[in-house]
């Protein structure tokens, strides 16, 4: 799959939420959260078109939107080369940053735990 720029992934998280979604629908809610300007979502769904993230479908007079990568799949990719890229593969000192500054909840930590522990029972 080719790169997915931030902008992009925002649009794409709108039809992930949502979907099918037309381009007016797509400016209507990522303007909540800040001004985009019509031609540049219209831009930015061409070019996740291209990269074949999202298809769409010819309602009448518009098109409708929808995600062609499943959300999940997308961010183990994404997470996978962030860790490989910042450390090296190692998961660890991603986690231990977390930790030190105090950035894991309770909630996170038993999550943690338990996904160890289900890894350690695969084994």
């Amino acid at each position: 799959m080719k790169e997915i720029s931030n902008s992009e992934l925002a649009v794409l998280n709108l039809l992930w939420h949502s979907s099918p979604m037309s381009s007016s629908e797509v400016v209507a809610q990522l303007n909540k959260s800040k001004q985009w300007h019509e031609k540049t979502v219209k831009t930015l769904l061409n070019r996740l078109v291209k990269k074949e993230a999202v298809g769409f479908e010819k309602q009448g007079r518009s098109y409708l939107y929808h995600p062609l990568i499943d959300q999940g799949e997308f961010q183990l990719k994404e997470s996978q080369s962030f860790i490989e890229r910042v450390f090296s593969g190692k998961l660890t000192p991603l986690v231990a940053g977390f930790a030190k500054e105090n950035k894991l909840s309770s909630d996170d930590i038993a999550e943690l735990k338990q996904l160890i522990d289900n890894w350690e029972e695969e084994k």
